[in-house]
């Protein structure tokens, strides 16, 4: 503390409060050291997690009063479409049900990138929930497409891996 600031007539409390709010800490994880300066007092995670951010974009896709449905359209539109392609699969339509799983992930991903608040669809960062939708239904589009009998798309170096790769 500088001799400016003291004065003759500051009691310890006042003294004691003035030096606690020249402190900042800067992480969950930071404490002062002695001269009261904030430090890194260990390099590991907390044991108990005592605040967690939200998901960029993980507010309200709605208005709060909304009903609840209107509040969680993306999440919703997503998890009606996979349920409509599970039971397509489930009644013997494995292509049309696998094509419209993977289409329905990657409109997730497109909301996610789109749609600046996405209620519970946003779980991650943007960035990893966009690769991680998109990714899982673009293969998933491109499996029920390479499908047997009578494939829609057809990788012609693919039969001749397996084959390496199985018969080597």
């Amino acid at each position: 503390m500088s001799a400016e600031r003291k004065t003759p007539d500051a009691s310890p409390a006042a003294e004691e409060r003035e030096r606690a709010e020249d402190v900042t800490v800067r992480d969950a994880v930071s404490a002062p050291d002695a001269e009261g300066r904030p430090r890194r007092a260990t390099r590991r995670f907390p044991l108990f997690t005592r605040d967690t951010a939200r998901p960029e974009g993980g507010g309200r896709a709605a208005p709060g009063d909304a009903p609840a449905p209107a509040r969680q359209w993306p999440i919703l539109a997503v998890l009606l479409t996979v349920g409509l392609g599970l039971l397509l699969t489930a009644l013997d339509l494995f292509r049309l049900g696998t094509l419209l799983i993977g289409l329905a992930l990657v409109a997730g991903s497109l909301l996610r990138w789109l749609v600046p608040d996405v209620g519970m669809l946003a779980v991650r960062s943007r960035f990893t929930d966009i690769v991680t939708y998109g990714g899982l239904g673009l293969v998933i589009v491109l499996l029920a497409l390479m499908v047997q009998p009578n494939p829609i798309l057809v990788i012609p170096f693919l039969k001749d891996t397996l084959h390496f790769t199985v018969s080597g």
